[in-house]
C-alpha cells in the first residue's frame, strides 16, 4: 500500500492499551505512547496473560513473574503508571463471551476515548501468519469497545459498579497491514527503543543478537518503512477504527 498516511487524532486525553503478552505494545506502539504521555495524555495498559509460554527456556512458573517485571519496567520508560493482568492462560486465549466481559468491565473502569490494541487480522501482511492469542484479543477489543456502552450486554456489571462508557471515540490497531493512520515519533524513538529493551530475557530467549541491536534494528527498520507513507516522517501505523 502507498496511499499517505493521515495523523492519528491528538484532540483526546485518555487511553486504555489491551494486547495479550508483554512486549505485544513495544514492537512500535510504545514510541507512540512516550509521545502521547509526553503532552500529558494519561496511558493504561491491560495485559491479557502474564505471557508464561513466551520464552521456550524458562519454566512458566518463572516466567510469568519475570515477564510481568519486564512489562512494569518497559511501561515506565515511556510514562505508563498503571499496568494490569487479567491472568488469561498465554497461548490459548478463546476469543469468545468471557473475554468480552472481562474487556468490558476494564474499559468501563478506565473510561477512555482511545483504545489501542494489536493487529487482529489472520497475517501480519502476505503469508507471516498472526498468533492466535492475538487474534483473539484484537478481535474482543474491537467488540468490547461496543459492548462497554451497551447497558443491557453485560447488566451484571453496573451492579459491581460499572456503569456503560460509551465514550469510547477509537479503537487503534498496531502492527496492523492496512494502517491508516501513523504517529511521527522522532521525539519518542530513542524511548520506544529503550522500552523494547527492558524485555532483556523475553529478548535473549529469541533470538542470538546483542539486545540493543536487536531493538534498535526493528524499530528502525519499521519507523522508517512508515516514514515513506508520511511525510519522510519516522513513524508508528495504525488501523483506525471510529465509533
Amino acid at each position: 500500500m502507498t496511499a499517505p498516511l493521515e495523523a492519528m487524532p491528538t484532540d483526546w486525553q485518555s487511553c486504555l492499551a489491551i494486547v495479550a503478552h508483554p512486549d505485544d505494545l513495544e514492537y512500535g506502539a510504545a514510541a507512540a505512547v512516550a509521545t502521547w504521555t509526553d503532552r500529558g495524555a494519561e496511558v493504561g495498559y491491560l495485559l491479557v496473560t502474564r505471557g508464561e509460554a513466551g520464552i521456550d527456556g524458562i519454566d512458566p512458573s518463572r516466567c510469568a513473574p519475570l515477564r510481568e517485571k519486564e512489562q512494569r519496567a518497559s511501561a515506565e520508560v515511556v510514562g505508563v503508571r498503571s499496568v494490569e493482568f487479567l491472568d488469561h492462560r498465554d497461548g490459548v486465549i478463546e476469543y469468545g463471551v468471557g473475554l468480552r466481559r472481562d474487556l468490558t468491565a476494564a474499559i468501563r473502569r478506565h473510561r477512555p476515548e482511545l483504545v489501542l490494541t494489536l493487529n487482529h487480522q489472520d497475517t501480519w501482511g502476505g503469508t507471516y501468519w498472526n498468533s492466535p492469542d492475538h487474534r483473539a484479543v484484537g478481535r474482543a477489543v474491537l467488540d468490547a469497545a461496543g459492548d462497554a456502552g451497551n447497558r443491557w450486554i453485560f447488566t451484571d456489571l453496573a451492579d459491581d459498579g460499572l456503569e456503560p462508557w460509551g465514550g469510547v471515540r477509537w479503537v487503534a490497531v498496531a502492527g496492523s497491514p492496512n494502517p491508516t493512520h501513523a504517529v511521527d515519533v522522532s521525539e519518542g524513538f530513542e524511548r520506544g527503543v529503550r522500552s523494547l529493551l527492558a524485555h532483556r530475557a523475553y529478548i535473549e530467549g529469541l533470538t542470538d543478537e546483542d539486545p540493543e541491536t536487536y531493538c534498535r534494528n526493528f524499530l528502525t527498520g519499521t519507523t522508517r518503512s512508515a516514514a515513506s507513507r508520511f511525510g519522510g516522517r519516522p513513524a508508528t501505523t495504525f488501523e483506525l477504527f471510529p465509533r
